[in-house]
């Protein structure tokens, strides 16, 4: 393949290469030289030109295929345009003899089509240069095009449109011949040809005057015969055609007016055209009058759904605006049609054009129109309805019959009004909150008008009303209370009137059925209120014979849609509902006979009717609450269900009594019998599988039905992939909901309300806009079938026999196209049970039953039907599967390979393939691996056959399935599959696309199957790479959408496992170019690629988008149809969700924009921002949402600027055709989004997006820098604009968003104004965005939301104005009043459950305001007051900048009282709703404060999300008011009592106080426990921390105190449910906040401990060891795990100890495998956690009684000192580590406890200080593994025991000798700072009043010391801490003085002295001494002079002896006094100060 990439082509490399590979060289160069020739050189293409053309038009001759001729055609075109152009009239002119040549074999065509591809490509290209010729070339082309076959015909005209684009309107000459020679083609048998045709003539159009006048009429006939017998792809083309010529008809291109006076076409006149196609079809016009009234034969379905296409066409192409203008004229044009006798003239043919009329509408309405104009519009329609609606009543109520037409009128009308009510319907519902100025304005009365319609004649036209009624309710919830409340009046009233009981009964079950949309639910009385109604109406059935019909439908249709309401409701009626159907039913045998006898005509209608009714509501409620489907019910159901299948068998005599009009009613009851056993288990019916079973095959093999029905599920049961096979892939395009009228089963597409009036409450399946139950004789038919799958694998082997002979026996009797139709139901339904037996995991069954099987499935192998065929293959797959035995599926394999070998005839030869194929595909790769040579052989063959393009297909898609399934068993035939595969995409005509599309599935699977290989670069794996690449080329150029698709699939794989080699810089742009595809296929595919390129080169992706709309832009390149314009790639996708309705599609949009969101937003922050804007900026301005009034008009500005750049060459209306629609509100949504997403991107990329002075400094070095915070004025107008908004959804979305900005902004510094936060400005705006929320008309979701903001935006901080507070403050205030009406108040909108999520969220938010207040004062009070501010000033001064500290609070306090009551109900609610279920029966009746019983299930979930901060709040209020003692003692005011606490038990007043504290402890402890026991991993940390936080706080007042410490056991189980906290939960903050409530909690239970000893002690002041029997351990010192506090305390220590320091753990380091490590830094909040675990350990055996102390002493001795080794490590600033403090504290704590004054433990006492010193000793010796020990930590602990356990350790000479050696050790020591902390410590060991402990210490250090004093005359101190090490020694030598006894004294300053004075410098060096040195010098003088008056007789004695001392000393003292006085003044008090030492520790340890 490499050798193909040349300019010239490389003719040796070609020659030496097989023939089979030499299409695919040609073509790679080709493809090449495509990319080559545009980039090279002119001068390069110039000199190698003439060589170029020849090797070109050599190929044109050497047959090339169809892909080979277009890019050759191309290449060619390319190359003249580039290069010179002087040779290319030759080329023309042999190119016009090879098209002239009479050659006609079938071998020469390829050269001919070249030529025929050569001419089109060079007049696209080139055009008015090639001049004069181009009348020849036409004539010549169209001589050509009478002789020749399908496929030179469709290539002839696809070169004459390109001839025409290229000439424009310079062919003027030659249109009228091309258009006479064109025209008789549009109804050529080839739909191939026909498709060129249209395109050639819509090509023609563009010039051609007459079409679209002079011709007008003919163009349409011709249009509508070319619509007959087409498929999909010609009504497409055609519509497309006839939509345009129309539309240029009415508003001609500008260019073309100018040239000719042309007379305009009216809208009348165009319309009036179109309606005849629809109503007509192709049998010309208005023939005779005679033959209407004749009413002739229907339109064929093909052409009205092809006009439909055209209706649609014709309006796009006008355009929006035009639409808006004319929308009345269309609308009423369009509902005539519907109205139009022809149209309807049977029931079925009536919903069919309904559909097509519905689909104008929607796609046209839905569409084009923005937001407003949809409004606008939907005013229309409801005017169209309320004219028809007249007209109806005064039809009915015409009673003398004087208007004689007026029936046909009503029955007409039905049809305009379902078309009508579902337009709007489906308008409303897509405006959803933003239609509600359509349903508030009065003028319009859109309600009043739907309601009228109830009362239609028209069972349709009532059911449509009740369904836009449903569309009303679901857009705008609030509706929904007051239509079912204004139903049920009406129903109540209109009682005696038939069409008011079935039309408002219809309105309310439709609204029932709409609740589950809406989130806030109806109130619960709703749900009696329609039981009742519906009792009624059953009970009063019978006292009125011309209503009973329609009461008794109405009551049971009520009461199914009940059903819907779900569990929670229907619990309460179960019993009523029970009895209701157990009594519809008669309840014996005896009593059926009896009834047989009784009854007319009549009776039995109604009677089956209710019936009917009963299975229907059963079947509801058990498809809508299988929770409450107990044993006992499904027993109780069974009764009436047994009865009526009984009852069924029975029905068929009754009929023959009274009349075949029972029929209906018959069919309905069987219908809802078969559909309720579906949905239960066979097993409950067992007993009456064979009656039943007789019915349902009787059902579908239509024994007793004349007409030949089909069922509509074959479809659906057949494999997705087939769906080529069986042109189902239908159901993916734009036109599906009309193209299915086309599908070959009965009735399909034909669904409709009125089918079943029960769909009107159902959920609508997926993807539908409206529900369509299909016509009763299909539906029965298909519940059949379903049921039949159900049962099958539950009946025995003999009985499966016995259906399977009588099903082939079924299909031997029948006859023709009753064969078809049964064989086709028998087939689905053997398809269902087979599919039903693999989903149960049985088997077939034994030989006879799978011969039996296996011939009636291989019989229909060969059905001339292909979906029969499909259906057989499917069926054969499936029983491999089932039966899944090696040598059956052998034999079945065996009996195709055998049939294919022999079989001449297409359709045995496609049958038995995709046998095949399924055989692979249901047993998989390893189950057939055996087969697999063979089968792959024979289909390689097969995909060969050219002569059937049938055998192709079906054996390529067999293929492909065998490859998908066989997975890396295939790679041994990879090779020749994918050189076959080449050579069919180079040689299979496009015309045939189906083989087109297989062979890209087949490419689509081999890609796979090769897989990861792909990466690799050995040859073999490269050629298959390039084999794959070129083949998706190829495709990507066919003409098909779904060929096109195929490809780009195929190369999202190739980029899945071989990025690198998928050349993206040409993928992207053809998927932008294909996502203005008019196909839904391509759209999604395209799409699904973006999607997967986005996930991981999102920037490559976005730059190629934005190239090639620049390209687009300024090229003369107009082919390319794109809608990307400055915003790029990520702006047309936003925009695409305006338009796109497929789920699947937006879904993918919706991340593929999230990818690029993810990979781009934080780099191009304003760009993404700007797209966020501007689709949010789009506020359709209805009714007063607040827009920013400026900046739209020059918005708008801009707009038209950028019109007239996109505007291509067109001269007229151009920019109509393309109207951008104002982004819809479910785009606004996902841009809020987005906005959100995009600070949280920002916060997780770099904490300068949220530094203001950071960002302004680095834009100013970096201009382009993008920092969030610059752009925080448009988030916060982003929010603002979408909380402002009409649409709910976007409500809630801003309101999140402002949410997110106040969290993430409240801390950042304005740097301008010190002090304030740069939110402080956009205060107003945050109000005035969460105001509108507050107002009594909002959904209670968005005010819940709202309050969640006010509570983040008042806890920000970011306001510190009170006043300024006070706006969002008295929000909440008004809220809360709201709250406090208590339960049932106000008239109810929304369910019980919704008014509960406010009140809580309320709650919540007050809750976490009191939070942040009381933080804030206890902040304050902590503070030192600041001097200034004298109180009064205060109330004067509030709007100054500082606060008083306790501001905020000022605001809560004065709803305190009512808050902290609705706190404690709030709690005590929560708490029993968490109670397990088995204690549900101990809930109160009548719910709780602030839910009701009814609605518990919900109201969980919002006590779920709020009771955190409302725990933290009480426990704050309690610990702040000691328990609520203030408020005790005020008496209930009036005001409070309507508070809904009183209800939960006795008034306050009555209990004591120590009773209510214990109920609040008890209430608070019972929640915090349950929750910390097991937070589900989904609750938020926030509120384990929330938890945490209110437990410490409640532990710190005494009551909560005393109550723990004298509850021991709760105690326990408190610590042991943090201890399982600190297991499962990392964050180090949760960790903290564990240890501080275990502190607070030993505390307690120490204080309680004192508090007994005390008390204890008064009582035996006598006796001696009165403690010892007091706290835990008693006696013996045991401490009982599960009981004991403190082992709970020491489990949970341990753990956080050990999992922070696992050196700590013996074990670790004894295990063979442990590696001792070195001890690591803690970071800091560990180190703190460590700290407080061993401050607590420490205070633990305290707790214990001597006994138990002792027990526990040696481990927290252990964990203690071994936490101070893995911690001491040195500081950079000398400081002690926080885990070393504790420890040293921790270890006073220990030593000086009174444990040691207790006489019966001495010797244990003393023998653990002993061992703790030891290990303490052993840790501090200098050792290489830690150079980074601190020292000083050590000596410190070694010091301390020293001090404080003198008595134990005094004469313990090893213990001793260690810590002598320590203390050498640091005075040795090279830092200063060691050896001046070692002075101090040594010091205070040296004053210990023992003289025994410190005198061998003397002994030891003293004389090291001197002489380390002694050495610093020799070496000076050099920096301060050396000096300060000096100044220690000499201090403690002066105390050493001191300490000795009068008569050594003189030996001993005879040490001090002389050393000092060696300190002193003479007076000339003393100036220039370093700083230091001086120190040193001033520091020993000013000691001497002290000492001399201290000791004069000694200090004498010294001096004397030595003169030289005296003589320094003198000169020294003259020295300083001479220095200046002040210094001296100040001097006198320094020696003073001195004496402190000078190093201060964090904590004392002394």
């Amino acid at each position: 393949m490499e050798l193909a990439h040349s300019l010239l082509l490389n003719e040796e490399a070609l020659a030496q290469i097989t023939e089979a590979k030499r299409p695919v060289f040609i073509f790679e160069w080709l493809r090449f030289l495509d990319k080559v020739v545009v980039a090279a050189n002119k001068v390069d293409v110039k000199e190698k030109q003439k060589k170029l053309v020849e090797q070109l038009t050599g190929l044109i001759s050497s047959a090339p295929g169809p892909p080979t001729r277009k890019l050759l055609a191309k290449n060619l075109a390319t190359l003249y345009s580039i290069g010179d152009t002087f040779t290319v009239f030759q080329t023309l002119d042999k190119c016009n003899d090879i098209i002239k040549s009479k050659d006609d074999t079938p071998a020469y065509l390829p050269t001919k089509l070249a030529a025929v591809a050569c001419v089109g490509a060079f007049y696209e290209k080139m055009g008015r240069m090639l001049g004069s010729s181009f009348p020849d070339t036409i004539n010549n082309l169209l001589k050509a095009l009478k002789s020749a076959e399908s496929q030179g015909r469709g290539e002839i005209l696809i070169s004459l449109q390109k001839v025409l684009n290229g000439l424009g309107g310079a062919a003027a000459s030659c249109h009228r011949d091309i258009y006479k020679n064109a025209r008789s083609l549009l109804t050529d048998r080839s739909m191939a040809v026909r498709c060129a045709v249209a395109k050639c003539l819509l090509e023609l159009q563009n010039e051609a005057v007459f079409m679209w006048t002079t011709e007008l009429e003919n163009m349409a006939t011709l249009c509508f015969k070319a619509l007959e017998g087409s498929n999909y792809g010609v009504r497409v083309s055609v519509a497309k055609l006839l939509g345009t010529v129309m539309a240029t008809a009415l508003m001609p291109k500008q260019a073309a007016v100018m040239r000719q006076n042309v007379k305009r076409a009216t809208l009348e006149e165009v319309l009036e055209l179109l309606a005849t196609g629809f109503l007509r079809g192709g049998s010309g016009f208005l023939k005779s009058g005679g033959e209407m009234l004749k009413g002739g034969g229907s339109v064929s379905r093909e052409v009205r759904v092809g006009v439909t296409q055209a209706y649609v066409v014709f309006v796009t192409t006008l355009g929006g605006q035009w639409l808006e203008r004319n929308f009345a004229t269309f609308l009423s044009h369009v509902l005539d049609l519907v109205s139009h006798p022809r149209a309807t003239q049977t029931h079925v043919e009536a919903v069919y054009s309904r559909r097509c009329v519905s689909f104008m509408l929607r796609a046209t309405l839905g569409g084009l129109l923005g937001e407003k104009a949809q409004i606008a519009a939907g005013k229309e329609i409801c005017q169209a309805i309320s004219k028809q609606m007249r007209a109806v009543e005064a039809v009915v109520n015409d009673l003398n019959g004087e208007n004689k037409t007026g029936a046909a009128d009503v029955s007409a009308s039905q049809h305009v009004m379902v078309c009508a009510l579902k337009e709007l319907g489906s308008l409303v519902q897509s405006l959803s909150a933003t239609a509600s100025p359509l349903i508030q304005e009065p003028s319009i009365g859109l309600l009043e008008t739907v309601t009228s319609v109830l009362l239609h004649p028209s069972m349709a036209a009532r059911l449509a009303a009740a369904w836009c009624l449903r569309c009303v309710a679901v857009a705008l919830p609030y509706q929904l209370t007051p239509l079912l409340d204004r139903c049920a009046e009406r129903i109540n009233s209109l009682k005696s009137s038939p069409e008011a009981v079935s039309g408002y009964s219809f309105a309310m079950a439709a609204l029932l059925g709409g609740v589950h949309q809406s989130p806030l639910g109806i109130p619960h009385s709703k749900g009696m209120l329609v039981v009742s109604i519906a009792e009624d109406l059953l009970r009063t059935a019978a006292q009125n014979s011309r209503l009973s019909l329609q009461r008794t439908q109405a009551g049971w249709l009520l009461l199914g849609a009940l059903m819907t309401l779900g569990p929670s409701l229907v619990r309460y009626h179960l019993p009523k509902m029970l009895l209701l159907w157990r009594n519809v039913f008669p309840r014996s045998q005896k009593e059926l006979e009896a009834e047989k006898t009784r009854g007319d005509a009549f009776t039995w209608q109604v009677t089956l009717e209710g019936r009917a009714g009963a299975l229907c509501a059963m079947r509801s409620f058990v498809a809508h609450c299988p929770e409450l489907l107990t044993e006992d019910v499904i027993r109780r159901l069974m009764t009436p269900i047994e009865c009526a299948m009984t009852m069924i068998s029975q029905v068929p005599a009754i009929i023959k009594v009274h009349g075949a009009h029972l029929k209906a009613s018959a069919a309905m009851v069987r219908l809802r019998l078969y559909d309720i056993l579906a949905l239960l288990p066979p097993k409950t019916y067992e007993g009456t599988f064979n009656a039943l079973l007789r019915e349902l095959v009787a059902e579908f093999t239509l024994t007793d039905n004349s007409s030949n029905t089909t069922t509509s599920l074959l479809r659906s049961l057949c494999h997705y992939d087939d769906s080529v096979l069986m042109g189902s892939w239908l159901q993916e395009t734009d036109h599906k909901s009309i193209e299915d009228q086309l599908q070959p089963n009965s009735a399909s597409g034909s669904g409709a309300l009125e089918h079943d009036p029960s769909s009107i409450y159902l959920r609508v399946p997926v993807g539908e806009a409206i529900p369509g139950p299909l016509p009763l004789g299909v539906s029965v038919i298909d519940a059949s079938v379903a049921l039949f799958g159900v049962v099958f694998p539950h009946v025995s082997f003999k009985h499966r026999l016995q259906m399977l002979d009588h099903f082939a026996e079924c299909i031997k009797q029948a006859k023709g196209v009753r064969q078809q139709a049964v064989q086709l139901n028998i087939f689905t339904a053997v398809l269902s049970a087979l599919k039903g037996l693999a989903e149960n995991k049985s088997t077939l069954g034994p030989e006879e039953v799978r011969k039996s099987a296996l011939a009636l499935v291989m019989g229909a192998l060969d059905n001339p039907n292909p979906i029969l065929r499909c259906a057989a293959g499917e069926a054969l797959g499936r029983m491999a599967q089932v039966v899944g035995e090696a040598t059956f599926i052998a034999r079945m394999a065996q009996t195709s390979f055998d049939k294919l070998k022999s079989a001449r005839d297409v359709v045995s030869r496609t049958g038995h393939s995709l046998a095949l194929g399924c055989l692979h595909r249901y047993v998989g790769g390893i189950g057939s691996g055996q087969h697999l040579k063979t089968s792959v052989s024979i289909l390689l063959a097969l995909a060969q056959d050219g002569s059937s393009h049938e055998v192709q297909t079906w054996a390529l898609h067999s293929l492909a399935l065998i490859v998908d399934s066989s997975g890396p068993m295939y790679r041994g035939y990879v090779e020749p599959t994918l050189s076959l595969v080449l050579t069919l995409l180079l040689t299979v005509p496009p015309s045939h696309t189906e083989v087109h599309q297989c062979l890209g599935r087949c490419l689509g699977a081999l890609i796979t199957t090769v897989g990861p290989e792909l990466q690799g670069n050995g040859a073999t794996i490269s050629t298959i790479r390039s084999s794959c690449l070129v083949g998706c080329a190829i495709m990507q150029d066919h003409s098909d959408s779904l060929v096109q698709a195929a490809a780009i699939s195929c190369l999202q794989q190739l980029h899945m496992f071989a990025p690198r080699h998928v050349n993206l810089s040409s993928l992207v742009p053809c998927l932008c170019v294909h996502l203005c595809s008019s196909h839904l296929l391509l759209r999604r595919a395209a799409v699904a690629c973006l999607r997967q390129l986005a996930q991981r080169e999102a920037s490559e992706v976005c730059e190629y988008a934005m190239s090639l709309a620049k390209k687009a832009g300024n090229g003369k390149d107009t082919a390319i149809n794109l809608n990307i314009t400055e915003t790029g790639l990520e702006g047309a996708l936003f925009g695409m969700l305006d338009h796109e309705t497929d789920r699947k599609l937006c879904a993918d949009i919706h991340d593929t924009l999230g990818h690029m969101l993810s990979s781009l937003a934080v780099e191009k922050l304003s760009h993404w921002l700007k797209l966020c804007k501007d689709v949010l900026a789009a506020t359709t301005d209805v009714g007063g949402a607040v827009t920013f009034e400026v900046e739209k008009d020059d918005d708008s500005e801009k707009k038209d600027e950028l019109d007239d750049d996109i505007m291509f060459t067109a001269l007229g209306d151009d920019d109509k055709s393309k109207p951008s629609v104002a982004p819809r509100w479910v785009t606004r949504v996902f841009a809020a989004d987005c906005l959100c997403r995009i600070i949280l991107l920002c916060e997780n990329a770099d904490k300068a997006h949220f530094d203001l002075a950071t960002a302004r400094s680095t834009r100013a070095k970096n201009p382009k820098g993008e920092l969030l915070v610059l752009h925080l004025s448009d988030l916060i107008r982003m929010a603002f604009m979408a909380a402002t908004d009409h649409s709910n959804q976007l409500r809630m979305a801003g309101l999140q968003a402002l949410e997110d900005i106040i969290k993430k902004f409240a801390r950042v510094p304005e740097p301008e104004f010190p002090g304030h936060v740069i939110l402080e400005q956009y205060q107003a705006n945050v109000g005035a965005a969460l105001r509108p929320a507050f107002s009594p008309d909002t959904p209670s979701d968005i005010t819940a939301k709202a309050c969640q903001v006010c509570s983040t935006w008042i806890g920000s901080g970011v306001v510190s104005d009170l006043n300024d507070l006070r706006r969002v403050h008295n929000l909440l205030v008004s809220s809360l009043d709201k709250v406090q009406a208590g339960k049932g108040s106000s008239s109810q909108l929304y369910s019980e459950s919704a008014t509960t999520m406010e009140k809580l969220a309320v709650l919540k938010a007050w809750a976490e305001v009191y939070v942040v207040a009381m933080k804030i004062k206890k902040e304050a009070e902590s503070e030192p007051v600041k001097p200034v501010r004298s109180g009064d000033e205060d109330e004067d001064d509030l709007g100054a900048d500082v606060l008083p500290p306790d501001s905020l609070i000022t605001l809560v306090q004065p709803e305190l009282p009512s808050l902290s009551r609705l706190w404690l109900a709030m709690l005590r609610d929560y708490a029993l709703l968490t109670l397990p279920a088995e204690f549900s029966s101990q809930l109160p009746p009548d719910g709780g404060a602030f839910y009701t019983p009814e609605t518990i299930d919900t109201a969980r979930l919002h006590y779920r999300n709020s009771w955190a901060p409302v725990l933290h709040a009480v426990a704050l209020w309690l610990s702040s008011t000691g328990f609520g003692v203030c408020e005790e003692k005020e008496k209930v005011s009036p005001a409070v009592s309507r508070a809904p606490v009183l209800n939960t038990g006795a008034s306050p007043t009555v209990k004591t106080f120590e009773e209510a504290v214990k109920d609040r402890m008890h209430l608070m402890l019972g929640v915090s426990i349950e929750f910390l026991c097991f937070p589900r991993p989904e609750e938020p940390m926030e509120h384990v921390m929330s938890c945490l936080l209110a437990l410490s706080t409640l532990l710190e007042s005494p009551c909560a105190k005393t109550h723990i410490a004298k509850d021991q056991l709760l105690a326990v189980e408190l610590l042991n449910v943090l201890h399982r906290l600190l297991l499962t939960r990392d964050p180090p903050a949760i960790q903290l906040q564990v240890t501080t409530v275990v502190q607070e909690t030993i505390r307690a239970a120490l204080d309680h401990l004192q508090e007994q000893q005390h008390n204890k002690g008064k009582e035996e002041e006598g006796q001696k060891d009165s403690q010892v029997t007091l706290g835990e351990g008693g006696e013996t010192g045991e401490l009982v795990p599960g009981t004991s506090l403190v082992f709970a305390a020491m489990e949970l220590l341990v753990f956080i100890l050990v999992r922070h320091l696992p050196q700590l753990n013996t074990r670790v380091k004894e295990s063979p495998s442990h590696v001792p490590i070195r001890p690591q830094r803690l970071s800091e909040e560990s180190a703190r956690l460590v700290a407080n675990t061993v401050s607590i350990l420490a205070e633990l055996p305290s707790l214990c009684s001597p006994a138990g102390s002792m027990t526990i002493l040696p481990t927290v001795l252990f964990l203690i000192t071994g936490v101070l080794r893995e911690t001491a490590v040195k500081t950079a600033d000398n400081s002690v580590p926080t885990c070393a403090s504790a420890a040293l504290q921790g270890i006073k704590t220990i030593i000086t406890s009174p444990l040691a004054r207790v006489d019966s433990l001495q010797t244990q006492w003393t023998a653990l200080v002993r061992s703790s010193l030891a290990s303490v000793l052993e840790d501090s010796q200098p050792d290489e593994s830690r150079p980074d020990l601190d020292e000083i930590s050590m000596l410190t602990a070694i010091t301390l025991f020293l001090l404080s356990a003198s008595s134990e350790l005094v004469g313990v000479t090893v213990l001793q000798k260690g810590c002598v050696d320590c203390f050498r050790n640091a005075l040795n020591s090279c830092d200063p700072w060691v050896q001046a902390r070692c002075y101090q410590l040594l010091l205070s060991v040296f004053q210990h009043p023992s003289r025994h402990l410190s005198t061998p210490y003397i002994h030891a250090l003293a004389p090291l010391m001197v002489e380390k004093l002694k050495a610093v005359e020799r070496s000076r101190p050099k920096t301060a801490a050396e000096l300060q090490a000096v100044q220690e020694g000499i201090r403690v030598l002066e105390n050493l003085v001191g300490m000795g006894e009068e008569q050594n004294r003189v030996q001993l300053v005879a040490l001090l002295v002389p050393t000092l004075i060696s300190y002193l410098l003479d007076e000339n060096a003393l100036p220039s001494a370093s700083q230091v040195s001086k120190g040193l010098h001033d520091f020993a003088l000013q000691n001497l002079m002290r000492i001399g008056p201290l000791y004069p007789a000694a200090f004498k004695m010294v001096i004397g002896a030595a003169p030289e001392l005296k003589t320094r000393l003198e000169s020294a003292v003259r020295a300083n006094q001479a220095s200046n006085k002040a210094k001296d003044a100040a001097r006198h008090a320094q020696p003073i100060v001195q004496v402190a030492p000078t190093i201060k520790l964090k904590t004392s340890f002394f």
